[in-house]
């Protein structure tokens, strides 16, 4: 026997009402997406607008233009130290590979440019122009970038050039990164899309209280009682005495 069934059945109505717009959540009914999708999609786009740094380490990385670099770096194939040797060449460096080592002899600045002005590109969705250039896909070339300056970083340090190693470790992250994560997804302003922002926070929140009303009601009708032990903040629940 259900002690209030006032309770038990509003809970039950609330916890139906929440299954059914979960349902709609995970269905396609947004732009042919489900809301879990397009949420995503729309807070990644409002992130990509904030993470565009590329113009800041274009100057930090001005002054390194005319600074020797010489090293030898591994690679994690033969295939990709070949395809990573075409990047460093367009930079007008002399590469020699032997199997998966790389040896870079160039410009740091010229070298940092160009691997700037790929990010670049690629941040704005030129990767058919990146391909092009280098003959094959965009996001394996800023993979190749990402994947030989973490390599440098390691041998700068090692070195004790920390200077040069720096504005390399900022390149990898600020540009490299974020182009490559965030390659095919269109920027959008917050501005732009605020309605729709408040309107997703505002519906979190209430959508998360709401199951938690719902729950308590069907414990509390089933005769149950969610009670606060003091001192601690554990939460039990307990047996109605008759």
């Amino acid at each position: 026997m259900i002690p209030d069934k006032i309770k038990f059945y509003t809970g039950v109505g609330m916890l139906v009402l929440f299954a059914g717009i979960l349902a709609v959540m995970f269905s396609p009914v947004f732009d042919g997406k489900n809301g879990m999708r397009y949420i995503d999609e729309l807070y990644n786009s409002i992130s990509k607008g904030s993470v565009y740094y590329i113009p800041s380490v274009e100057e930090d990385s001005a002054k390194f233009v005319g600074t020797p670099l010489v090293a030898t770096i591994q690679m994690k194939t033969a295939a990709q130290a070949n395809q990573t040797a075409l990047l460093y060449q367009a930079t007008g460096a002399s590469v020699t590979t032997s199997g998966v080592n790389l040896t870079i002899d160039g410009d740091l600045g010229k070298i940092l440019q160009a691997s700037l002005s790929d990010s670049d590109a690629m941040y704005h969705d030129e990767g058919e122009q990146i391909a092009a250039k280098y003959g094959y896909d965009g996001k394996q070339v800023l993979y190749n970038w990402w994947q030989s300056f973490k390599a440098l970083d390691t041998d700068l340090k090692d070195k004790g050039v920390f200077d040069q190693s720096k504005i390399i470790e900022e390149t990898q992250q600020r540009a490299i990164e974020p182009a490559y994560n965030y390659y095919g997804i269109q920027a959008e302003k917050i501005g732009d899309k605020a309605g729709i922002v408040v309107f997703s926070l505002v519906f979190y929140v209430a959508y998360t209280v709401w199951y938690g009303f719902a729950l308590m009601n069907v414990l509390e009708g089933l005769g149950l009682k969610i009670k606060q032990m003091l001192p601690f903040s554990f939460i039990a629940i307990m047996k109605d005495k008759p």
